[in-house]
């Protein structure tokens, strides 16, 4: 006989594994409409077209990209190391799939939270599982075999390792005047004005960060196609590289998901409840369109001035930014 105790918190468990399957799932079927959704807006941008040829204005895309690499021979390279090759791109995925896990689309309702879970150390979190994805990059190109794939490896180990440091610290103004670590709690802090409002450098040095740590434009220079090839997906073809696309997005998901819970006021918004999970998914949908608007826009940096950026500026500014915050809190 199963004590009551146990029996509860198997329920509580299955709640949150079913909560973040559905999120997962949710976000994983928009992921593929939008690289449409990119393609598109830079064509645009560029006055072409972009797809218009596969389904009704070519949003039947994505089934032919894929499967035009499921088609694909999954090739590697002789010098390859077998194991940490495959390891690579799954660690990626790992680390995307867990950071969903704590994206909050909405308050509690009927006791059942429209999130994955509400941890709380959520920001910590977020940053933990993040560092999964360094790893699997570093691996990726390491164990390629490639000059090529190892350079980009070492520059995506550097630009990530710069940039987060201002990421986090820009996100400890928030923190502080919320007074926890939880995204939950954060939303529910900013039911009267939406942290953008006080820490609006804090907002812009974290969708800068942002962009370097998805290895989005002007920030792409682990992937720059004009020196390395591809980066540290040089080697890896099929659904392989496939899956270092798509974990791409899902990064852009997260960020824009994290920004607009500690900043935008999460799923607060005018109207009834049940419109909650829809003006978080409109937020984060909002910073998409801005990192496609950013990659159409602005040239790659020079690996000096992206180091320079980083350490010389947003470092001393995010620094600022955490020591001006913390003498307000203490003093209002």
């Amino acid at each position: 006989m199963i004590p009551l105790a146990d029996t509860g918190f198997a329920e509580a468990t299955w709640i949150l594994v079913v909560k973040s399957l559905v999120i997962f799932l949710a976000v994983f079927a928009v992921l593929p409409l939008m690289t449409v959704l990119e393609r598109k807006l830079i064509g645009r941008f560029q006055n072409r077209y972009g797809p218009n040829r596969v389904g009704p204005f070519g949003i039947l895309q994505p089934l032919a990209d894929v499967g035009k690499l499921l088609g694909k021979e999954a090739f590697r390279p002789a010098n390859a190391i077998p194991t940490l090759f495959v390891l690579g791109p799954v660690l990626v995925v790992l680390s995307g799939v867990l950071a969903l896990a704590i994206l909050p689309f909405g308050d509690v309702k009927d006791g059942v939270g429209f999130y994955g879970i509400d941890v709380s150390i959520g920001i910590l979190y977020f940053f933990a599982v993040g560092s999964i994805a360094f790893y699997g990059l570093l691996l990726g190109g390491w164990a390629s075999g490639s000059k090529y794939s190892f350079l980009g490896a070492m520059r995506s180990a550097a630009q990530l390792i710069s940039y987060e440091v201002s990421m986090g610290l820009s996100l400890l103004g928030v923190i502080m005047i919320a007074g926890s670590l939880s995204l939950v709690d954060i939303v529910h802090e900013q039911d009267e004005v939406w942290f953008i409002v006080p820490q609006l450098v804090g907002f812009l040095i974290f969708m800068v960060a942002g962009f370097a740590e998805t290895n989005r434009a002007p920030f792409d220079l682990p992937e720059a196609d004009a020196e390395l090839v591809q980066g540290y997906m040089t080697e890896y073809g099929g659904m392989r590289f496939g899956t270092f696309l798509l974990v791409e997005y899902m990064e852009i998901t997260v960020v824009s998901g994290i920004a607009a819970a500690m900043f935008l006021g999460g799923w607060m918004g005018p109207g009834p409840g049940w419109l909650d999970p829809i003006w978080m998914a409109a937020k984060m949908f909002a910073l998409i369109l801005f990192f496609i608007w950013v990659r159409a826009t602005l040239p790659r940096l020079r690996y000096d001035q992206l180091m320079s950026l980083g350490w010389k500026v947003l470092l001393p500014l995010a620094t600022v930014n955490v020591l001006v915050t913390a003498v307000l809190v203490v003093i209002l």
